[in-house]
């Protein structure tokens, strides 16, 4: 299968942030990004820490607790975000759940929600037994999954290089939904870009411009394509759970590293983009 507009998605990636019309994609247009270029805290006018389960514990099995404005564990260094896992155990804190480990997640709620549109996220993924970085979006007006979500990459350490997207809804509940995957071999020791489009007919899922999976809307009703509502973007750094596996205490602390995150939309009134043809 290939993208329509994969040599676009190649040249987006030297695109600087300024840059708003998107050269050779007609009608799309720079709407949101953050390229990590201020040291420190990362941009609260763009990210939100996300800490609700800490007490309870997270999803799917998952081991780490998620801090709040820890540079230990969220900052901005040398023109890149780093989601840093720890061993620790941080039991002075209110919220904590008896977790061993700390890490962070960030999301845009609040600040930042879309509908459709071109996304690329360029990052390099830790490895090692255990680790388990994504990049993801969930409906902004659902729970899950009636929301629907959007995993536009997903690794585990434990088989390194294998990259996943995936869709969840409805009437994926109960599965591990509709996946695609791609082998990227050194996804641990470059960075690359982790690119989804996202149109009224299909999402698609690509890295460096290169298609591997494509979601078609079924139009059979909201439990299969939930998604023309907005979403927003979450990034994370878990540990174990019901994909990461087993942990090895050996390999921490280990970083997933993001050099940029871009958004580019359909300017009002400009033609839609071709859907992507198996």
């Amino acid at each position: 299968m290939r993208w329509p507009i994969a040599a676009a998605l190649s040249v987006l990636a030297a695109l600087p942030a300024a840059a708003q019309q998107a050269p050779d994609k007609p009608g799309y247009t720079l709407v949101w990004a953050d390229e990590f270029d201020r040291d420190g805290a990362p941009d609260p006018a763009h990210w939100v820490h996300d800490t609700h389960a800490n007490k309870t514990g997270w999803y799917n099995d998952e081991l780490q607790y998620y801090s709040a404005d820890r540079p230990e564990n969220a900052r901005v260094e040398g023109g890149r975000l780093i989601i840093e896992a720890r061993r620790e155990t941080l039991s002075d804190r209110p919220d904590h759940g008896g977790q061993r480990y700390s890490s962070a997640r960030l999301i845009t709620r609040g600040k930042a929600e879309w509908t459709y549109g071109l996304y690329e996220i360029r990052a390099k993924l830790p490895c090692g037994k255990g680790s388990w970085p994504a990049i993801w979006m969930l409906g902004a007006t659902a729970g899950w999954p009636d929301g629907g979500e959007i995993d536009i990459m997903e690794h585990v350490g434990k088989t390194p290089g294998d990259v996943f997207g995936t869709i969840h809804n409805r009437s994926t509940a109960g599965t591990f939904g509709k996946s695609g995957q791609v082998r990227v071999a050194d996804a641990c020791e470059a960075f690359h870009d982790y690119q989804m489009l996202w149109t009224p007919d299909a999402i698609s899922f690509a890295v460096d411009g290169k298609s591997y999976h494509r979601y078609a809307n079924a139009r059979t009703g909201a439990a299969q394509w939930p998604f023309d509502k907005p979403q927003y973007l979450l990034l994370n750094l878990a540990v174990g759970g019901a994909m990461g596996g087993e942990v090895d205490d050996s390999i921490f602390p280990i970083r997933f590293e993001i050099e940029h995150v871009r958004v580019y939309q359909q300017a009002p009134g400009s033609a839609a983009v071709p859907a992507a043809k198996p």
